[in-house]
């Protein structure tokens, strides 16, 4: 069973004296940066100047500067940009000034998993990982509740590596959630795979597979793209809130013996065994290998993909649609 820490496990006075460097001002480090300060820590911001994000602390109140100058300053640096962006990152303005005992973390393994960062052994190396997008992070805070966060210590210097980032999620107010503990091989490993193979991949796959299979039988775009695409988020809105089978009592019997009996059907055994490629592809390092060497070549697969996908009938079809849509517009 997983170690599970809450707000008790957490103490704030494990930050007292020490600033903390959020290193990329994007969704997450608004969110980290935001929750850190409300919770009375020291924070400097790194940001490119020019940027919407550099643009948007200011707004918020901070005063960027650079990563070379935020990692000097700070005991703790965290590491917010982007996973392709953050090996160059650190090569030419944190690993420069990391002093001994100092702290680096990640709120994502990827970086570190895939040697893409070798940390010099005396620092400590943890991870603090939200399970939610950095606006509801914020949300959470504001309303005094808190998102589910993991917590990991790849490396252990100063011998209070876990305390610092149980104090840390802490200020994010994940504590009040409840904090899992994890290592960095395994949050790096389930979260790709559950990108891939599930939450973005499979589902996005799935929903174009089924508008295809409808609009080539002879039906409306339109009303295949409701039934495949738009009526999807009751469905995990109810498995959000209760489970599977709790999504199950919230629908028509007639929807739920359609889902027992034919959902394995679709997802079957030749499925989950793709899902075991996918795994072990991801175990071995074949997907990070790929990945980065789609970045050093300026991303050719990926922007055609991209391209490919926004043309599809069902982005053009949706788009039509959610303009009907006035409670989607804010």
């Amino acid at each position: 069973m997983a170690k599970i820490y809450y707000d008790e496990d957490a103490d704030l006075k494990d930050l007292k004296g020490k600033k903390v460097a959020i290193v990329g001002y994007g969704i997450q480090g608004r969110a980290h940066s935001l929750n850190l300060r409300d919770s009375k820590v020291e924070v400097v911001i790194a940001e490119l100047p020019g940027t919407p994000n550099y643009a948007k602390a200011v707004e918020d109140g901070f005063k960027p500067i650079s990563a070379r100058e935020a990692a000097t300053e700070a005991d703790i640096i965290m590491m917010l940009v982007q996973d392709n962006l953050q090996p160059d990152v650190y090569k030419s303005d944190i690993l420069p000034v990391l002093k001994a005992g100092k702290t680096l973390g990640f709120a994502h393994g990827f970086s570190i998993v895939f040697n893409q960062i070798v940390p010099p052994k005396d620092i400590d190396v943890i991870m603090v990982a939200p399970k939610g997008p950095g606006g509801l992070v914020r949300d959470m805070f504001v309303q005094g509740k808190g998102v589910p966060c993991l917590v990991a210590v790849e490396q252990e210097y100063t011998g209070n590596a876990l305390k610092v980032a149980l104090a840390y999620i802490k200020a994010l107010g994940g504590s009040k959630a409840g904090i899992i503990e994890t290592t960095f091989k395994e949050e790096t490993e389930t979260d790709l795979f559950g990108e891939q193979a599930v939450l973005c991949g499979g589902v996005s796959a799935l929903i174009k597979a089924g508008f295809e299979t409808l609009v080539e039988a002879g039906y409306q775009p339109e009303i295949a793209y409701y039934e495949t695409c738009h009526e999807l988020k009751l469905i995990v809105d109810l498995i959000n809130e209760k489970g599977i089978t709790g999504m199950r009592k919230g629908v028509s019997d007639t929807a739920e013996y359609g889902d027992l009996t034919r959902g394995p059907r679709i997802i079957d055994g030749r499925v989950k065994d793709e899902m075991r490629k996918i795994l072990t592809e991801i175990q071995n390092g074949e997907f990070a290998r790929e990945w980065i060497l789609e970045n050093k070549v300026g991303r050719p697969v990926y922007h055609a993909l991209v391209k490919q996908d926004e043309i599809h009938p069902l982005e053009i079809v949706g788009k039509k649609l959610r303009g009907m849509m006035v409670w989607l517009k804010k």
